[in-house]
């Protein structure tokens, strides 16, 4: 790469474009579920299993995103795997059913897996730590207009033409993004040894299993006894990938590093964090659409504001952490983010739109914020050697979490009707599962509350010359291709 190109500004561009297909299009498909639930014959709740079916098989097989990259080059599978995710976009336009566009989803899932965290991984081993939360907001600026542009394209799609077309308007961007990868993208290579497969086995089939058993409860597509069956065997083999990981020092998956103050709190904080937050592109355009009588333009006309505070706080995200720390940042945002997130629950059908775009606005800011420091802290203290670990472990929990916020989301409707006893969600529902999911959320703080008060200080840029810091690690040097 020339010298004359600063990394922590083209490098995050470009993977910028992989997560802006990625989410344009989760964003698009949450303002169209009524739309799609009619045209495919089934309940809006039923298609909480197309959202987790990517999320699912992003947990799947974002494991070995990190192994695939080191033994055959970031470029080679970040350009391949953008291109899987297009050739799923296209069997979701052309989807007739629930299960065809479960599976399709699940194709997408793979591409997704590999296209996203290999392009976080190529930034985190090209760009210094202490330019890092910088080169993060770059990174995630431009992604942002997917979200913004996202739900009034989406709805305006839905409400003028077909749901269908949702699926093909990221082509052109992808396509873009392949084209650059191929030119720009450091093809990085490490020494690998052989794939755990055994390891890959019990995570993936486990996690497929035991998500797919959670995610299907209730009343769609299986018995209750399958679905439980389903769950209790993924779980099984869950704690079985434990033993393994305890046998076998090359495992797929390093358990150890959960034995970092930071990445404990980061990914396991972030876990929790993230699971109220995933249940919000469920959960609130269905309120919207089945519960205010909103069409699917007006939906996504007002749930795209919560980007537009994203973005702008990414913009100011590095001078915050820099000013009060990750400690104090991750602990009161949380808090404030959480009640913000539950404060959805006291939206009411007569409220003026504007009032409704002012708290989403400033809820978007928010939860900008923590996703900015959980994303910067986890990596504070793990070496270049176990990079690609960490990003492969903290990538598939932050989708497990989604998932799991998803389907959750799903069970606090489900649940609320079966209180009423009506099949049909109405406005109510949305109250209760809004404070729910909220609390959820807001338990985080139990994990950012543990780290110690000067945590990530050099990657915050609080730490000097000369001051005692006790986390400050010796600044890592990564490879400039």
């Amino acid at each position: 790469m020339s010298s004359s190109i600063k990394p922590e500004r083209l490098l995050p561009l470009i993977v910028a474009c992989a997560l802006f297909i990625e989410n344009m299009d989760s964003t698009v498909i949450s303002t169209s579920l009524p739309a799609m639930a009619r045209d495919l014959g089934t309940d809006p709740i039923a298609l909480k299993l197309a959202m987790t079916a990517y999320l699912l098989s992003l947990a799947v097989f974002i494991p070995i995103s990190g192994w695939v990259a080191d033994r055959f080059g970031s470029r080679t599978i970040f350009s391949s795997a953008i291109g899987v995710f297009l050739l799923g976009s296209v069997c979701c336009g052309f989807s007739n059913g629930l299960g065809t566009l479960v599976m399709a989803r699940a194709l997408q899932g793979v591409g997704g897996a590999m296209m996203v965290p290999v392009g976080r991984l190529v930034l985190l081993r090209s760009v210094p730590k202490n330019q890092l939360v910088q080169a993060l907001s770059w990174l995630t600026i431009p992604a942002m207009v997917g979200p913004v542009v996202g739900p009034p394209l989406g709805g305006f799609i839905t409400t003028y033409f077909h749901w269908r077309w949702i699926f093909f308007i990221n082509l052109p961007m992808g396509l873009i993004g392949i084209l650059l990868a191929r030119k720009f993208i450091p093809q990085i290579r490490e020494n690998v040894g052989a794939l755990d497969t055994t390891g890959f086995a019990l995570t993936g089939v486990g996690l497929s299993t035991a998500m797919f058993g959670f995610s299907t409860l209730g009343r769609h597509l299986l018995p209750l006894w399958l679905s439980i069956s389903s769950l209790g065997v993924g779980t099984v083999l869950l704690i079985a990938y434990i033993r393994h990981w305890k046998r076998d020092g090359k495992a797929l998956l390093d358990l150890h590093l959960f034995g970092l103050n930071t990445f404990r709190a980061g990914v396991l904080g972030g876990f929790t964090f993230r699971i109220g937050i995933g249940a919000t592109p469920f959960l609130l355009p269905l309120m919207l659409q089945l519960g205010f009588g909103l069409n699917p333009l007006q939906s996504g006309s007002l749930t795209f504001i919560s980007t537009v505070g994203a973005m702008f706080m990414k913009t100011v995200a590095a001078w915050v952490i820099k000013r009060w720390g990750f400690r104090r940042v991750l602990v009161c945002n949380a808090l404030l983010a959480s009640a913000l997130l539950a404060g959805f629950g006291l939206f009411r059908p007569g409220m003026p739109h504007l009032a409704l775009m002012a708290a989403l606005l400033v809820s978007g800011c928010f939860r900008s914020l923590q996703f900015t420091a959980l994303n910067a802290i986890g990596y504070a203290e793990v070496d270049q050697a176990r990079m690609s670990q960490a990003t492969s472990l903290s990538s598939m929990m932050q989708q497990l979490a989604l998932g799991l916020g998803v389907a959750i989301g799903g069970y606090l409707l489900e649940i609320a009707g079966a209180i009423r006893g009506v099949a049909a969600t109405e406005v109510h529902d949305f109250y209760w599962a809004f404070a729910a999911v909220g609390v959820i959320s807001a338990s985080s703080v139990w994990w950012m509350w543990q780290l110690p008060r000067n945590a990530g200080a050099e990657m915050a840029g609080r730490a000097k010359v000369g001051k005692e810091v006790d986390d400050d690690p010796k600044p890592v040097k990564f490879p400039q291709t």
